[in-house]
């Protein structure tokens, strides 16, 4: 068995029935300064829009009269099979949340059978967290994520504590190398807290900027890492890589050719480039592209089960979902993290039982025209 973890027991509060009742509560949970890091998005916040729009624009058509009765929700991703397709998205710093941030998260995702992805950035040691969930025999995938630099001893170091850990894969996060404006959490005024971020690496040493020099080019994309540290990375871990970040066809084309094991179709939850396309316009070319070389997930704007039954049948294999971890965990710690896995995947049963789906694999015959 997993590490005994003590966590609060946090009652979850009355009338929340949808994901939506969950954001409206946290927001009365946090701070304005936590909820403009947590909920804002990039700039203008088009592209954070965008994601939650793009879905509700898709259609699914009903079925009837269909026999369902040996029907789930269970796929294959990496080597294993998993109960349901929905898991959380790598989220930083939720203990500003909840007291119990991560290891609440990933108790709630064990005890849903979700996958679970520990963010670099987050305020629990890495090995901590694996501790307390690993040795559960009904969760899901544990992966951690990580952005890459150019310090390959610092690279390296990290690699071998999150295998030594028990960690499943990792999760590259690639599409911020430097930090859009956040223009909402800036107007709040909030201010990462010292020392949150247990598991951070060190930075680099500042590059000496000439006159003329930019901090955006000469600073910081000069300390970028490139296809040739991925490349690097793959020799280097046994783990599965997933590389997240992904939205161009030719991008996705590239990872596959440098071995990556699965591809998570994202924008950033809409906080990097603002403007660029929504994930659910983002996937389709890309399952085209990859045409069934390797696993594609995707986040992004994802808050009813027919989400997840669209995202599955445009060609995803599995979600992740960020912002709805954190209301949960600010309502009510675990227990709240774990009533949205569960809201998801009872809608997602009643949309696949609406539309006809005996498997997930039939997701497509749910679009129009199928």
């Amino acid at each position: 068995m997993g590490r005994a973890v003590s966590l609060r027991r946090d009652p979850l509060p009355a009338g929340l029935h949808t994901l939506a009742d969950h954001e409206a509560h946290a927001r009365s949970r946090l701070d304005d300064a936590t909820w403009a890091y947590f909920n804002g998005g990039s700039a203008d916040g088009i592209t954070l829009a965008a994601n939650r729009e793009a879905w509700g624009r898709l259609a699914l058509m009903p079925r009837v009269l269909r026999r369902l009765e040996h029907a789930h929700t269970r796929i294959q991703l990496l080597g294993r099979e998993l109960a349901h397709p929905i898991l959380l998205a790598p989220v930083a710093y939720q203990r500003l949340a909840h007291p119990d941030g991560e290891l609440a998260s990933a108790q709630a995702a064990a005890a849903q059978g979700a996958g679970f992805v520990l963010s670099s950035l987050a305020g629990t040691p890495l090995a901590t967290v694996a501790a307390s969930v690993r040795h559960q025999p009904e969760r899901g995938p544990l992966w951690f994520q990580m952005v890459m630099q150019r310090d390959r001893d610092a690279v390296r170091e990290r690699v071998a504590q999150v295998e030594a850990a028990g960690y499943e894969a990792l999760v590259v996060t690639v599409d911020a190398p430097v930090q859009a404006p956040r223009d909402l959490q800036w107007r709040a005024g909030f201010r990462i807290p010292p020392g949150l971020a247990v598991n951070e690496q060190p930075a680099p040493a500042p590059v000496p900027l000439a006159p003329g020099d930019s901090d955006v080019f000469q600073r910081f994309m000069a300390a970028a890492p490139d296809w040739s540290d991925l490349e690097w990375l793959r020799a280097t871990t046994r783990l599965p890589i997933l590389l997240k970040g992904v939205l161009h066809p030719q991008d996705a084309l590239h990872a596959v050719e440098v071995g990556v094991d699965a591809l998570v179709i994202s924008n950033h939850g809409g906080r990097a480039l603002d403007t660029v396309p929504a994930t659910a316009a983002a996937l389709p070319p890309i399952v085209r592209a990859v045409a069934g070389r390797v696993p594609l997930l995707v986040d992004g704007g994802i808050r009813r089960g027919t989400d997840v039954l669209k995202a599955i049948a445009l060609g995803a294999h599995a979600v992740l979902i960020g912002r709805p971890l954190v209301w949960g965990l600010a309502n009510a710690g675990a227990l709240g993290v774990a009533h949205v896995i569960r809201l998801l995947r009872d809608e997602l049963e009643i949309a696949m039982a609406l539309s006809g789906c005996e498997r997930l694999d039939q997701a497509a015959s749910a679009l129009p025209g199928a």
